[in-house]
């Protein structure tokens, strides 16, 4: 995706000019502040796809084009248009057939193989201004243990968190939380994802069209109000609740929570105003402690390096002095020759060359006297026998 980029470009020597240019290089900074992610988790049947598209069209409607990422390989049909759709990469349905898993285990193995290549859609993010895209939108699988609770969840969230202000927004059916149960179920696993993701949290009560959400937020605020909700039911299941409630009292005080209706429009006015304060929470909470833990990580790592490159020494043990010497050429070493104080004769390992060769002449000749000895000697017995032999035939 290309992007044009532009500015005035101008010079002068004077520091006035040069403090102006600083301001605009500031200010240019500001405008290109990246946008915002939302990722939009929920249990499946919350209606976290409907809320997707609610928003997109909301945002669509105020002129501010969102960019949607689709990361659920199993559905069939997106209700929005999306930028990266998953199942542009991975077919959900091959990947079933091909490793032989079931509906749970096929969405798994396709969010991990998308997770590979997500560094590309970090890239694409990366390139986006605030001004050409506010939000990002990132639409989960609809089972929700799926993207919570495997690698690949927490690779892709872990990596928009880095780069991008993110925000956790969970979703919940309200009229099957009407149940003090189930409301309590939905609480717990809001409360497991927000100090698992560390990261600002938006709990959105959808589908208010159905059913009013001002009775959760007041269970929430009142625990005699919820406990009043479950002497009704006297099963082990309520005493527990009823434990769990207290328990959650202090998350749920500094709890964005805002009622949509997904159907109707209603609430999403207040949904992005709980965002933009979440957006200022993650610059001024979540993003300095990201920074310090990875400062920590950084110079942690630094340090083992150190540690076992002394331990290397440390076992290799301190090694005897080494002298380097070069090997000089013939020019060279006729200039070393004369610049050093001593007197070198360069003619005598000439001589000493003649004497050696006189000194192999003198021994060789020795040899071939000896030699030449032994070989007159049996010339003379040879004449000796034929003289012999001749006496013999003759007598």
């Amino acid at each position: 995706m290309a992007e044009a980029s532009g500015g005035e470009n101008t010079s002068s020597p004077s520091a006035t000019t040069s403090t102006d240019s600083s301001d605009q290089a500031a200010s240019g900074d500001s405008l290109k502040e990246k946008p915002t992610c939302i990722l939009c988790l929920g249990m499946a049947g919350s209606g976290k796809t409907t809320f997707v598209q609610r928003l997109t069209a909301h945002l669509y409607a105020k002129k501010e084009t969102p960019y949607v990422v689709n990361l659920d390989p199993a559905v069939k049909e997106v209700p929005y248009p999306a930028n990266i759709d998953i199942r542009d990469s991975v077919n959900y349905k091959e990947v079933m057939k091909q490793y032989k898993l079931g509906p749970n285990g096929g969405i798994v193995t396709s969010l991990n193989l998308f997770a590979t290549r997500f560094d590309q859609v970090m890239s694409f993010l990366d390139k986006k201004q605030s001004n050409e895209f506010k939000f990002a939108i990132f639409d989960t699988p609809g089972q929700i243990e799926v993207f919570t609770w495997s690698a690949s969840g927490a690779i892709i969230t872990e990596a928009l968190a880095s780069s991008f202000a993110t925000v956790v927004v969970y979703i919940i059916d309200t009229a099957r939380s009407t149940n003090p149960v189930t409301f309590m179920s939905n609480m717990l696993y809001a409360c497991s994802i927000l100090y698992k993701t560390k990261l600002p949290f938006v709990v959105v009560l959808n589908k208010t069209d159905i059913v009013d959400h001002n009775f959760a937020v007041e269970w929430m605020q009142d625990f005699e109000v919820f406990e009043e909700a479950l002497s009704q039911d006297t099963t082990y299941m309520s005493s527990l609740t009823r434990s769990m409630s207290l328990v959650l009292d202090e998350f749920y005080q500094n709890l964005r929570t805002v009622g949509v209706s997904s159907m109707t429009g209603a609430g999403f006015e207040e949904f992005l105003k709980a965002v933009d304060n979440a957006v200022v929470e993650f610059e001024t909470q979540y993003k300095p402690e990201y920074e310090r833990l990875k400062k920590e990580k950084e110079e942690k790592a630094k340090k083992d390096r150190e540690d076992q490159l002394k331990k290397v020494q440390q076992d290799l043990g301190k090694g005897e002095a080494v002298a380097m010497e070069t090997i000089k050429t013939g020019a060279q070493a006729i200039e070393s020759a004369h610049a050093t104080p001593f007197h070198i004769s360069l003619g005598a390992d000439l001589d000493s060359d003649d004497d050696d060769e006189r000194g192999d002449e003198e021994e060789w000749d020795e040899e071939e006297i000896k030699e030449h000895e032994s070989f007159k000697r049996f010339l003379e017995k040879e004449k000796q026998k034929g003289q012999h032999a001749k006496k013999e035939e003759s007598g």
